[in-house]
């Protein structure tokens, strides 16, 4: 699985999403996986590679979590998560996305 982790200097949100990845690899029997940081410095970056908010979580390619309605942008993201709006999923939801 090619799993990639999108962000941008301006938010510290990538941390917690990296930490939480690493916690659902785990959890979903894929704690070998490898995942890629993505730096996005530029909009022009952001428009190239779909960069919808850091951070961006992309398995195969695909974003979980995105709706379809998000624009690329050098923002900081926010997820629906069961406990509210937070800057990443949940290791529950980073699961549920894995399986």
């Amino acid at each position: 699985m090619d799993v990639q982790l999108l962000y941008f200097d301006g938010c510290p949100n990538w941390l917690v999403a990296e930490e939480r990845l690493r916690d659902a690899l785990a959890v979903a029997g894929r704690g070998d996986a490898r995942i890629s940081r993505v730096l996005v410095e530029t909009p022009q970056e952001a428009e190239q590679l779909g960069f919808i908010g850091s951070p961006t979580i992309l398995l195969d390619g695909r974003d979980p979590f995105a709706t379809g309605t998000e624009r690329p942008a050098l923002a900081c993201r926010v997820f629906t998560t069961p406990e509210g709006r937070a800057g990443s999923p949940t290791v529950e939801q980073l699961v549920e996305a894995l399986s």
